[in-house]
């Protein structure tokens, strides 16, 4: 079983990959000639996508973009962020109520024009959401409110989808990988607190998530997690003598098979380790890293890492460019990743961080980064820092920019959600946007289905790491 798509199309999808993260290029294109020109049985192509693994890089390639987090601490400026800030009680449960409430939203109102990702009819992905409502109304743009189901344009644009988080019908926050993941990194620090190992996230994946609700590397490495379990228990049905943490080759399992190393999925997981570090940054990059590491690799770890320390620099930060800095300075500064979100920033200074501007910007940031998959850590992620910065701690700002800039709309507004929720904090969120889903979040997991959203903040604040929080 390939995983996620065909083998073929993973070897192809690797290729892309490959001379993304800077392998030798005539290296690559000898192994995709004797793909072309060769043995196409299943055994090849894992063989040649194991070649192209193994490649070493381009003797000219600019960048260092270590896997592993003593790699990525030597070259970041991390320790300039590693401190603890503390938050009355009260005020911590009002932040991550609104950070449950942001991610909700964000992700509600992203999931219909989730289908717009990639380009159509000559229109690029935020042009088509564009064409889509104005279509409707010219007041519908720049979007204020939660996506229509139908438009006159969709002959052009094509149809949205999520019906539940339509404008229409949304009634709570419907089921969503990006929610999922929320409440799985909660149950992980539930169950093993904020020491919790890789191993434990494995674990929590096999036990509580159905395989079909899995994408892309994440599809890849529980296929990849699950053989190695299997090898494990073959040598020790107990796990008495065997220790996961230390015997599961957790590079393999990013990278076997696992074009997507470098796409946003590790991103969109993290946010409950933001949550469970409010104002230590440094702390919630590292649980990030913990979970991210089993299916990702270089920016696609450094994605998740960045929005972690995000959130947790949120709950304390005075302003959207201190929430930023702490992302940054998590991450190497050698890396893809970091490179352009200094272009990032940069452009938003020039716009002087004015979401009037949010067309030019968008725009630019196609120009340069629209080469990347639409669901690449590294776009994506430049998005969600021009939300930030453009919404300067305004919730309903940020969600909105970060969905009409397009790509994956429902994973960077329910990332920028968290964050500027997690500023505004649930007393101040607008009504227009939280009263829809009524508190309610069905998110088809155990427990959880349905909850009330305060209710997770509750158990987040039990969660929250206890030095963070002093008593009324």
């Amino acid at each position: 079983m390939a995983g996620w798509a065909s083998l073929t199309r993973l070897l192809n999808e690797e290729f892309t990959q490959a001379v993304e993260e800077g392998k030798d290029t005539e290296a690559v294109e000898r192994i995709r000639a004797a793909f072309q020109g060769g043995d196409d049985s299943p055994e090849a192509i894992v063989r040649h996508f194991s070649d192209l693994i193994a490649l070493e890089m381009r003797p000219d390639y600019e960048f260092d973009e270590p896997s592993d987090l003593a790699g990525i601490r030597r070259l970041s400026t991390s320790d300039s962020f590693a401190r603890i800030v503390p938050i009355d009680t009260t005020t911590l449960f009002d932040k991550l109520y609104g950070a449950w409430l942001g991610r909700c939203v964000g992700c509600a109102l992203g999931k219909p024009v989730e289908a717009f990702m990639l380009h159509h009819n000559g229109l690029s992905s935020w042009q088509r959401q564009k064409r889509f409502l104005t279509a409707i109304d010219e007041s519908e743009w720049p979007i204020d409110g939660y996506v229509p189901l139908h438009s006159p344009a969709e002959t052009e644009t094509g149809t949205t989808w999520g019906r539940g988080s339509s404008r229409e019908t949304i009634r709570f926050m419907e089921t969503d990988d990006d929610i999922r993941y929320t409440v799985l990194g909660q149950l992980v620090l539930q169950n093993y607190g904020v020491d919790f190992t890789s191993a434990n996230v494995a674990r929590t994946w096999m036990e509580r998530l159905p395989y079909n609700f899995m994408c892309t590397a994440e599809t890849q490495a529980y296929r990849n997690i699950v053989l190695r379990w299997d090898q494990l228990r073959d040598q020790d049905p107990s796990f008495e003598k065997v220790d996961p943490e230390t015997t599961v080759d957790w590079e393999w399992t990013a990278t076997h098979l696992n074009p997507y190393r470098e796409w946003i999925g590790a991103q969109i997981r993290i946010d409950s380790y933001g949550y469970a570090c409010p104002g230590d940054p440094a702390r919630a990059a590292e649980l990030a890293f913990a979970d991210a590491r089993i299916s990702h690799t270089k920016n696609g770890i450094y994605g998740a890492m960045l929005c972690a320390a995000m959130i947790a620099a949120a709950f304390t930060a005075s302003d959207a460019r201190e929430v930023v800095a702490a992302g940054l300075a998590q991450i190497p500064t050698t890396s893809r990743l970091y490179q352009e979100l200094q272009f990032t920033i940069e452009l938003c200074d020039r716009y002087d961080n004015d979401f009037d501007n949010f067309e030019k910007i968008i725009e630019a940031l196609y120009e340069r980064l629209d080469h990347y998959n639409p669901t690449h850590a590294i776009n994506n992620s430049a998005v969600c820092v021009a939300a930030v910065l453009l919404s300067q701690g305004d919730f309903a700002t940020g969600i909105r920019f970060a969905v009409m800039a397009g790509w994956d709309t429902d994973c960077n507004g329910a990332t920028v959600g968290s964050i500027v929720g997690a500023m505004t904090g649930a007393a101040r969120a607008p009504e227009k946007w939280v009263a829809p889903l009524n508190d309610t979040l069905n998110s088809a997991l155990a427990g959880y289905h349905p909850i009330a959203i305060s209710e997770c903040a509750s158990r987040s604040l039990t969660i929250a790491t206890p030095e963070l929080k002093v008593a009324l």
